[in-house]
């Protein structure tokens, strides 16, 4: 792969720009992979969510902890991060128990429209709700927050991946500033030409800020991951379409 030596400018009248900034338009954008109306997610891969009912009895049974140990308040909430199309939260609020059901304020956090048929009593928002007295619920929205890619150029320096909407990638601008101290502490890529890491801060800056939502209560993000001591030398990023891995392309497909 080549850097781009003279900037970003140049490569982004040819249509590339930083994957953080492509990925954010084709997932989350008016057209995006999850606004788009119809099956959503589920008809491209499967999370625990949809594998089993199991799952949503499981954080059920969380949520009833979590009530005992705030001692039972008059109102509980409970909010599903990323919820999708609303499985878990529906999932969840059927394995309750009555008496914990009467009480419980679910809130399905979700950029894509509500869907049709939807239980009323479950509020359906673009961000979470402040003062949060329960469990704030994230399964599998981390690794959906858009980030950038890094790539350690043929000097041993690391530099932004751009990529176009077709897929097509080159090198841009080293990687600086914030980013690079990040890439320091959590992600340090030795100076060997094509590896790859994921600049995680802006998932770093999601979590602490629905966290910051929380008055009382626990919240608790469920997710892939690996240790700071075992990072895949050529990152993560993949795409998923009719069930099958394949490659990413930042087209909202």
């Amino acid at each position: 792969m080549t850097a781009d030596t003279a900037g970003d400018a140049g490569a982004a009248e040819n249509g590339f720009r930083r994957w953080r900034d492509a990925a954010r338009e084709a997932l989350y954008g008016p057209d995006g992979f999850y606004r788009r109306p119809g099956a959503g997610p589920a008809g491209h891969f499967r999370t625990s969510v949809h594998a089993s009912p199991l799952y949503a009895r499981a954080v059920a049974r969380l949520l009833c902890r979590v009530d005992e140990a705030l001692g039972r308040p008059p109102a509980l909430d409970f909010v599903d991060m990323a919820a999708g199309r609303g499985e878990l939260v529906t999932g969840v609020l059927g394995a309750l128990p009555a008496d914990v059901a009467e009480r419980t304020r679910p809130f399905a956090v979700e950029l894509a429209a509500r869907p049709e048929g939807l239980d009323d009593r479950i509020v359906w928002r673009d961000e979470p709700p402040e003062g949060v007295t329960g469990l704030l619920f994230a399964n599998e929205w981390l690794d959906n927050v858009p980030l950038d890619v890094a790539e350690v150029d043929a000097s041993g320096t690391p530099r932004y991946v751009l990529v176009r909407a077709d897929g097509a990638e080159r090198l841009g601008k080293p990687v600086a500033g914030v980013d690079a101290g990040w890439l320091d502490r959590w992600w340090p890529l030795p100076p060997e030409e094509g590896l790859r890491a994921e600049i995680g801060l802006p998932r770093d800056h999601a979590w602490t800020a629905a966290v910051a939502t929380l008055e009382r209560g626990a919240a608790v993000a469920v997710d892939y991951a690996h240790g700071a001591g075992a990072r895949p030398p050529f990152g993560t990023l993949t795409a998923f379409r009719e069930g099958r891995e394949t490659a990413p392309v930042p087209d909202g497909s």
